[in-house]
């Protein structure tokens, strides 16, 4: 075939600044390409495609105190922002480990890294679950400093093909590490009624919880299957429309949120895993190392004060926060995102 037989594939227009679909969105799924297109979606306080924007980064540095020379582990390594950040600090000096469960994410994490220069000298990855604390330290040794962001990052939630957000159709997985356990469709149909309204209610404090669970059950009882995100919002939605129409959209939006969040939290054992590695904690610091734990609802931050508190009565802990450090209004108001973070530390004595 010659060259005047070959038809010119034009490449996909980029539809304006902000393009609904997620894979329009190429600009911002490449920003090293594209750098003046992804800083006009963060001047509009999003977040661009396939990016996540690090939360409380100056607040947790503060605490941290980071120096050159220092040993320490980033526990979930994301898009590797607080990572960088840290990096810095230790100005090629000392170690830094980190953790992360995601099979996807965390390679290109590790390529974005070593292109900053960061090899594996200064920084040590390690796909691993960060309940497992006490295996990076059996290589470490006691850590001077330990961050545990528990927040989902931006894109995770961003990807349709990962499940996470009822904002767009995608198969309904949830899992942080796609290639392990079982997916939130397949959890769903093993639950009794009984046992959804109870996850619904202790993992995301549902206040329709009974009446979503039963709606549920119902629709898989009929031989319906809960296959995608779309699927499961539209089983919430219908069963919301009982309340009042001024009221509803944004109840149900809300809903939405609250399901898919205790979902995720059961299909990857979070609380579990959170326990596991509070218990863990004051083992691995060094005498007098700190650490410092980002997190985005009740029930997690619950958990961190309870353990922070009783470690601290036992006198494992010298200090702890006295009570959660907010991101600034400044930090909301240019990434929505903050606004349910809540900060907390500790000081091993």
């Amino acid at each position: 075939m010659n060259n005047q037989d070959q038809k010119h594939k034009r490449r996909v227009r980029y539809k304006g600044t902000h393009p609904r679909s997620y894979k329009e969105k190429y600009k911002e799924l490449q920003p090293e390409a594209y750098p003046d297109t992804v800083e006009k979606v963060i001047q509009k306080g999003s977040t661009p495609a396939g990016m996540h924007r690090s939360i409380c980064v100056d607040e947790i540095l503060n605490f941290l105190q980071i120096t050159p020379g220092q040993t320490g582990l980033d526990a979930t390594l994301g898009y590797g922002g607080h990572t960088l950040e840290i990096l810095k600090c230790l100005d090629s000096k000392g170690q830094l480990y980190a953790t992360d469960i995601d099979s996807i994410e965390l390679p290109k994490t590790q390529r974005r890294l070593e292109d900053l220069g960061y090899g594996s000298e200064v920084l040590k990855i390690r796909q691993l679950n960060f309940s497992n604390i006490d295996q990076v330290v059996l290589e470490s040794g006691p850590l001077d400093f330990i961050l545990a962001d528990l927040g989902v990052s931006s894109m995770q939630i961003d990807n349709p093909d990962r499940g996470f957000s009822f904002k767009n159709e995608g198969p309904l997985d949830l899992r942080l590490n796609p290639n392990k356990g079982e997916s939130a469709s397949e959890r769903l149909s093993k639950f009794s009624e009984d046992e959804l309204e109870g996850m619904l209610i202790e993992n995301a404090d549902e206040p329709h919880a009974k009446k979503i669970a039963s709606a549920i059950i119902s629709a898989l009882k009929k031989g319906g299957k809960i296959n995608t995100t779309t699927d499961l919002q539209e089983i919430i939605t219908d069963t919301l429309k009982f309340i009042p129409e001024n009221k509803r959209e944004n109840e149900t939006k809300k809903s939405c949120q609250r399901t898919f969040q205790a979902l995720r939290i059961d299909v990857n054992d979070e609380f579990e895993v959170l326990y596991e590695f509070l218990e863990k904690l004051p083992s691995a610091l060094a005498k007098g190392g700190r650490v410092a734990i980002l997190s985005f609802h009740s029930g997690e931050d619950r958990l961190v004060k309870k353990s922070f508190k009783h470690y601290f009565r036992k006198g494992i802990y010298s200090e702890v926060t006295p009570g959660p450090i907010r991101p600034t209004p400044e930090e909301c108001s240019s990434n929505g995102r903050a606004r349910s973070a809540k900060l907390r530390w500790a000081i091993k004595a």
